[in-house]
């Protein structure tokens, strides 16, 4: 099932429930990702952004959520950090399953050699690689770490 498709039928679903936290949260998503057609739209494409594309953007809406929860922890606000955080659960139960540390490392390594990279100049390949085969199972900023490493 498209995601599209999924986050439709999740707000219905969590209307249906009366699971106020899932509806905002799917609601929230939906917002964004309309906003981003709009945005497609005007360069061009009538379809709106792609499978990929709604992915990213959907690891961005995680990625924020975890910023502000370290910002609410800052400033003891315990009850907002834990908003923020049902809302990463919510949003990434859309998501495809993220690779462990281990998963990752032995899918770079496994990348490395099918590129043929030896050096950090190879990185760029290697990266480009990694994001075309685990899109939305990788933390590509994690990734870039241990591309280095392995590279270096």
């Amino acid at each position: 099932m498209a995601l599209r498709d999924a986050l439709g039928t999740a707000l219905k679903a969590a209307m249906k429930a009366g699971d106020q936290r899932r509806l905002s949260t799917v609601r929230m998503v939906l917002a964004a990702l309309k906003e981003r057609d709009i945005d497609a739209r005007g360069k061009g494409n009538p379809n709106g952004i792609d499978e990929g594309e709604i992915q990213r953007m959907m690891q961005g809406l995680v990625k924020q959520r975890r910023e502000a929860i370290e910002l609410y922890q800052q400033g003891k606000r315990p009850e907002l950090a834990q908003k923020e955080q049902e809302e990463i659960a919510v949003i990434e139960s859309f998501l495809p399953k993220q690779l462990s540390d281990a998963e990752a490392e032995a899918a770079i390594k496994s990348v490395i050699a099918a590129t043929g990279a030896q050096s950090v100049k190879d990185m760029g390949r290697v990266m480009a690689a990694l994001k075309e085969k685990y899109a939305g199972q990788l933390d590509l900023s994690k990734a870039g770490g241990m591309v280095k490493k392995l590279l270096g």
